[in-house]
């Protein structure tokens, strides 16, 4: 999900111990989150900085397939004026080993970013460049948030020893035909694409841990695949009739100026739109392919809501036959019991995206349908994190040889 999350409807197609009410909890609380302060306390010039107790003294070398303890690893992050660029600063403010030393953003060229985002004006970052002037002999990885369509040639002329997780569509379909069909011209980087690695982290981990360019899933695939993908490949669901009814956040939308997304247009409502043509559609549709090996097909409507953030995707599907609700509940449970991030709620329990705003977590539970054969499957995310920048953060970690939940142990927010 880059700065155009939701995608929007495709152009005119030319062609864990039991806790809290989660399974497999796993979090261990980290000790060495501090705030800096300068000792010369009433001085003007006082900084107070929220980081990390002890940074690294050394820096990490790309000759090395992994990042060792106490080393850092500089970080560009690429269209850093939109909502996912903010996110990325926001989780790194709480990273060990990740240091910030590059942010474009072209239209905000030259300003400091706590002007652009005022929530992280105590954060010590470098001014914002312009892409074309940015300085990448001092970057080893880069985080790109540009809109879909932009990315492609820019990533195709960095260079070679970066390793890239991008936000945006741009890498997310294999087929290259199918992605000029959805998104309304060539792709203009067909040989990265060949490279490029999708990155779900709780399915494709080994995967993504050694690739070079990972294309991190949207906000609806990851909401849907999460719960679909380890019941499409035990058999425990039929391919066919599997409908989905999505709801987001405004957030998922971008942070660009749009008519439909102005207050009046979205206050006290629901709005759908992408009925027949949403960009999402091919991505969920590759993922459940894969899993079964097979063609799949989904009936998926997207929804607007007026809120900030979160994301409620609900699964209508056709058990197998023989197969019952309480099967789809243990193999789940099985399936992401030690697992950090995902996590199946007790008994009855209902997800609600108030429950994961500002966490990578994605929760999830199944319940029976009325219509007897049927299930109903509900997982939710904050679209900004789980759903973008926090799965960034979860990819390079393994791209990088780190453990997945660093800078990620974030709680929610709540109330």
């Amino acid at each position: 999900m880059g700065s155009t999350a939701l995608g929007g409807a495709a152009p005119a197609r030319a062609g864990l111990a039991q806790k809290n009410g989660a399974l497999g909890s796993s979090f261990k609380p980290s000790s060495s989150f501090m705030l800096k302060t300068s000792p010369k306390v009433g001085c003007s010039s006082r900084r107070v900085r929220a980081s990390i107790a002890s940074s690294p003294q050394k820096q990490y070398s790309p000759k090395t397939s992994t990042v060792k303890s106490g080393e850092e690893v500089r970080i560009a992050v690429l269209g850093a004026s939109g909502y996912t660029g903010a996110e990325i600063v926001r989780l790194l403010a709480n990273h060990p080993q990740f240091r910030i030393t590059v942010m474009t953003a072209d239209r905000k060229a030259g300003q400091q970013f706590g002007s652009v985002f005022p929530h992280l004006i105590t954060q010590d970052l470098p001014n914002l460049v312009a892409v074309k002037d940015a300085d990448f002999s001092k970057v080893d990885a880069v985080f790109c948030c540009l809109p879909h369509g932009t990315t492609q040639e820019i990533i195709r002329d960095l260079p070679q020893q970066l390793k890239i997780v991008d936000l945006s569509a741009d890498f997310r379909l294999r087929d290259i035909n199918e992605y000029a069909e959805w998104y309304g011209h060539a792709h203009r980087a067909p040989e990265l694409q060949e490279e490029a690695v999708y990155g779900l982290t709780e399915v494709l981990r080994d995967e993504i841990r050694n690739a070079r360019l990972v294309a991190n899933p949207g906000c609806y695939p990851t909401s849907i695949q999460l719960p679909l993908v380890p019941l499409i490949k035990a058999k425990l669901i039929k391919l066919s009739n599997i409908i989905i009814d999505a709801k987001s956040g405004v957030t998922g939308a971008g942070r660009g100026a749009k008519e439909a997304n102005l207050y009046t247009e979205i206050a006290e409502g629901i709005h759908a739109y992408g009925i027949k043509g949403h960009r999402h559609v091919p991505e969920v549709e590759q993922g459940l392919s894969d899993a079964a090996e097979s063609k799949v097909t989904i009936s998926f409507t997207p929804n607007l809501i007026c809120m900030k953030r979160g994301m409620q995707s609900t699964m209508f599907v056709e058990m197998a036959p023989g197969v019952t609700v309480s099967d789809l509940y243990e193999h789940l449970k099985s399936t992401y019991e030690g697992e950090e991030f995902v996590k199946l709620l007790n008994g009855s329990n209902v997800p609600h995206t108030r429950h994961v705003v500002g966490s990578n977590y994605c929760f999830m539970n199944v319940f029976e349908d009325r219509i007897p054969g049927r299930a109903i499957i509900i997982s939710v995310i904050d679209n900004l994190v789980k759903g973008a920048s926090g799965q960034a953060v979860q990819n390079l970690n393994l791209m990088m040889g780190l453990p997945e939940n660093t800078g990620l142990q974030y709680q929610p927010l709540f109330p």
